[in-house]
């Protein structure tokens, strides 16, 4: 392919993960961006239903028609104790990947100045005047490029940001009896053994005899796979579920680091979702801060001049992060005693509102008083020294 013959977008994302996806979409709904061509590259095809996002709002959002479940209630339990949560004035939703994406892309099948390539990136070329982007395939350039490819090297090969992993194996099983409860969801269950990590049990009952059933982690490693479904299934029998179908997996691994990955922002390159430190570091989280973060990208892109490395704006909600990561660092089996302090007299719904950021400061400090004070000064001391 000659230079004559690259084809020049105005817009092009590299990675279609939720952050591309949404950011698009609500390109489309503001109805400013008709004039601009976009292309969105990815080696997957987004055809299959390979994870699950949950979320809890107060309000409507542009993405209930494709919400699959919502509960009212939620159970927080560990060894010791158990406690049903009541999630209003939120509710907690769910929504299956597949379903987001044939929505998605459903709305950009309607716009001919968006498209879609199933091509692997291999390189990518920022220049004075534009970016180029090479695949196994093909050339492009654009004006501005959108990154959600992640590169793990940049948090790895550093010590001054802790990171860990979310990481997780989840069975979608269909029971013989009515074991579950589809009113309410289990948020964090810490009863299963700890082992030195911070180990949970996360389950999504959609009817009386089917569930999304997690085994959890937020720790440095990840497991073999049959450590992971050994745990699921020794939780199904203390449930006294005998048999099952197991209709579909997932696994995934998150990353949770305070790392700045919007350092890496440049003029005409915008590192979006994981890749651009959109991932809630303390919880894994994903949809709520990147339904927040792809909003204010639209109308941040909608100004007559703008420079991508200005974007991201840090926020104290990244320091509260910082310190929880660094404890479940330094001492990982800590995890069950913070969550359990949080949950076992704090308000749930302060709580929810806290991990969603949306706070005022005397509203962080109601939240922070119910943990463990010692953990979070020495982690304090050591983020200073750092």
């Amino acid at each position: 392919m000659t230079s004559s013959q690259i084809k020049h977008f105005n817009y092009i994302f590299t990675g279609t993960g939720l952050s591309a996806l949404m950011t698009v979409y609500k390109m489309v709904l503001s109805g400013k961006f008709k004039d601009k061509t976009i292309l969105l590259l990815d080696q997957d095809a987004k055809k299959t239903n390979d994870r699950t996002w949950c979320f809890w709002a107060e309000e409507e959002t542009i993405w209930n028609s494709i919400i699959s479940k919502k509960w009212d209630l939620a159970l927080f339990a560990n060894k010791d104790f158990k406690r049903d949560l009541a999630f209003k004035p939120y509710q907690y939703s769910q929504i299956r990947g597949l379903d987001f994406y044939n929505f998605v892309f459903e709305a950009f099948s309607k716009h001919s100045n968006i498209t879609f390539l199933k091509e692997k990136v291999t390189d990518i070329n920022e220049l004075e005047t534009h970016v180029f982007v090479g695949t196994e395939e093909n050339r492009y350039t654009c004006n501005h490029l959108f990154n959600s490819i992640y590169t793990k090297v940049f948090a790895l090969s550093q010590t001054k940001y802790p990171v860990l992993q979310q990481h997780f194996v989840g069975w979608f099983v269909k029971t013989e009896s009515e074991v579950f409860n589809p009113e309410e969801a289990t948020f964090m269950d810490f009863s299963v053994k700890q082992k030195g990590n911070t180990r949970f049990m996360y389950v999504l009952p959609t009817s009386k005899t089917e569930a999304l059933v997690e085994y959890t982690l937020f720790s440095e490693s990840l497991l073999p796979k049959e450590e992971y479904e050994n745990e699921i299934q020794l939780y199904l029998e203390k449930l006294g579920i005998q048999k099952f179908e197991i209709q579909e997996k997932e696994q995934g691994s998150i990353p949770m680091t305070s790392y700045p990955f919007w350092k890496k922002n440049t003029k005409r390159v915008l590192n979006i979702g994981t890749a651009g430190g959109w991932t809630k570091a303390s919880t894994g989280f994903t949809f709520r801060n990147s339904d927040k973060k792809t909003s204010q990208l639209v109308e941040f892109l909608q100004k007559d001049t703008f420079k991508m490395s200005s974007f991201y704006q840090k926020s104290r909600f990244w320091f509260y992060d910082l310190l929880l990561l660094d404890i479940l660092y330094c001492h990982n089996e800590l995890g069950s005693t913070i969550f359990s302090s949080l949950f076992r007299k704090g308000k749930p719904a302060l709580i929810f509102k806290f991990l969603n950021e949306e706070t005022t400061l005397i509203e962080d400090f109601r939240v922070i008083l119910k943990c463990p004070k010692i953990p979070f000064i020495k982690a304090l001391f050591r983020v200073i020294l750092r």
